[in-house]
This record gives structure tokens, C-alpha cells and sequence, in this order.
């Protein structure tokens, strides 16, 4: 069976952020564990951030908490632990949490904190897209099926 990596937030784990999850849909997840082996990621939890922590936003190469603390050592640790995990399963394929400063794939939030969306990716979607993994945001899971 075909290996599927996914953000743990949408499987229903509390790892966002605020504590919650972006859990998909009973249907949705039946559907995609009929058809891969799922192998969840949070980057943020995994690079060493708790649950609940101050929300985060990409500015540039960097990555910022509401406090304006640099917090980009903890998203690129978690960016490489998903890269690893990704290779060991020998997955070619991602499904990740749209808007995400780590996992954002297509737009992401601009670091002002304002809810303004720009064009780009967060660092675990980037670093898996250099690795040549195909990168799905939530809003594209249909084409998994």
C-alpha cells in the first residue's frame, strides 16, 4: 500500500496551534485509508513546540510568534523530521494543513498576524517539495482518491 504522509491535525490529533485539530471528515478519512498507509506529522510538535503555543506566521526565511519571537529553528527541525519520516517510508506523497507557516502549501499567512494570505509555501511543504514529494494541501484531497 502506497505510504501517505499527512498532518496529524487532519486525522483529528490536538496539535494545532490552539490545541485543536482540522480533523477531515469520517468519509474522507475512510476513503484515504482504504487507499494509503497514513503516516502522520505535526512539524511544529515535532521540532519541539508544545501544544497549545502562540500562533506562528512566515516572514520570508523566517518564521515568527505573535510575541515576536524567531521560532524558525523549531519549524525547520520539524521540516526535516518530516523529511526523514517521508524518505524512510519511501512516501512521494503529501497531504498537509493549508495555511500553515509549516505545512501551508500555495498560500500562507503574510506575518502580520491580520489573517492576509500571500502567495507561498510553510517550511515542512517547501522542504518537501525540494525533496521532489508532491505536496497536497486539504482543499485538493479528491485528487488523492
Amino acid at each position: 500500500m502506497e505510504k501517505l504522509l499527512i498532518s496529524a491535525c487532519l486525522l483529528g490529533v490536538s496539535c494545532r496551534y490552539d490545541g485543536g485539530s482540522n480533523a477531515l471528515s469520517e468519509d474522507v478519512l475512510t476513503a484515504l485509508r482504504a487507499r494509503y498507509d497514513l503516516l502522520p506529522v505535526c512539524p511544529e510538535r515535532d521540532g519541539g513546540m508544545p501544544t497549545p503555543r502562540i500562533p506562528s506566521e512566515r516572514r520570508g526565511d523566517r518564521v515568527v510568534n505573535r510575541a515576536g519571537e524567531d521560532v524558525t529553528l523549531f519549524f525547520a527541525c520539524g521540516a526535516e523530521k518530516a523529511l526523514d519520516a517521508a524518505r524512510a517510508a519511501g512516501s512521494t506523497r503529501a497531504l498537509l494543513k493549508e495555511r500553515s507557516p509549516s505545512c501551508g502549501s500555495g498560500l500562507i499567512y503574510d506575518g502580520s498576524f491580520t489573517g492576509t494570505l500571500v502567495p507561498g509555501d510553510g517550511l515542512t511543504a517547501e522542504k518537501l517539495r525540494a525533496a521532489g514529494i508532491e505536496v497536497f494541501g486539504e482543499s485538493r484531497t479528491e485528487e488523492l482518491l
